[in-house]
């Protein structure tokens, strides 16, 4: 006999989309098997819990088990809901075929010594989706972070070299278990890249703005440039001027084939009020 699925959340029958969410979240988070490895019990009770929320956490399941479609397991209630006049099929509760197939065609079947029996075998377990921020160095460079899910499991995630905002990464498996012995399904992160205050993105190039001083314009020199991975040493040849564009090689994009940086000069003085170089510019007027 199977379960009711608002016993097993805890929760009333009017409860709201929100709280059945918030209270599944909270279960999850406590019952989890990451954090429960060698618990069956609590293991037991996750999995319990999770195919509760398949039935609650879906507007269609829910109202099909409210009006007595389908049991807590999500498997039809005999002829429920009925069918179309003259003998046409039945709605199926699973979407277009589930691990139990339509309940007329497997009568049918039955009846006639075989026939079009759907055998998908198990059915794999729901996906969940998260929006999450990477920094933009990551995003540049790669990286492996771990990141705090919505639903408080902690999942170690690979960013590419180059991701982009609104892109998806999926990480097999570390969806939804399965309520009908398939596999897990997965979790998909959309990606927001966050801004940076320092660098512009220009495909699989960056460019940015390097202040230099009025000596360092004139004489040449050598000035310190952050990078996304690490500062470095740019040299300012004698004679530029504000506008003059840069190139640090391979300090762009660490995709297959990396970008560069291009680093545009703008002069700054060090002191605008100075006296001395006041007089200079009134002498060069002469």
């Amino acid at each position: 006999m199977s379960l009711d699925p608002y016993t097993v959340l805890g929760v009333a029958r009017t409860a709201s989309d929100d709280e059945i969410k918030k209270t599944y979240r909270k279960k999850a988070k406590a019952l989890h098997p990451d954090q429960h490895p060698d618990d069956e019990k609590k293991n037991a009770e996750f999995k319990r819990v999770s195919a509760a929320y398949e039935i609650l956490g879906d507007k269609k399941k829910r109202g099909q088990f409210d009006r007595g479609e389908i049991d807590g397991d999500g498997n039809p209630r005999g002829f429920a809901g009925g069918g179309p006049a003259g003998g046409g099929r039945g709605e199926n509760p699973f979407h277009g075929g589930g691990a139990h197939g339509d309940p007329f065609e497997d009568i049918l079947s039955g009846m006639f010594g075989g026939g079009r029996r759907r055998n998908p075998g198990p059915q794999k377990g729901r996906d969940l989706r998260y929006r999450i921020s990477v920094t933009f160095e990551d995003a540049v460079n790669g990286a492996q972070r771990r990141m705090d899910m919505g639903d408080g499991r902690a999942l170690d995630v690979n960013i590419p070299a180059g991701i982009e905002s609104g892109q998806t990464l999926r990480l097999k498996s570390q969806g939804q278990a399965s309520q009908f012995g398939g596999p897990p399904g997965d979790t998909l992160l959309e990606i927001t890249v966050r801004e940076s205050d320092v660098w512009e993105r220009d495909g699989n190039n960056l460019r940015m703005k390097v202040p230099i001083n009025l000596q360092t314009a004139v004489k040449g020199g050598a000035v310190d440039v952050k990078t996304p991975s690490g500062t470095v040493t740019l040299k300012v040849p004698a004679g530029s001027n504000t506008g003059a564009v840069l190139r640090l090689r391979n300090k762009g994009v660490q995709g297959k084939t990396p970008g560069h940086l291009y680093a545009r000069l703008e002069i700054m003085l060090d002191d605008p009020k100075d006296a001395g170089l006041k007089k200079w510019a009134e002498a060069s007027e002469g």
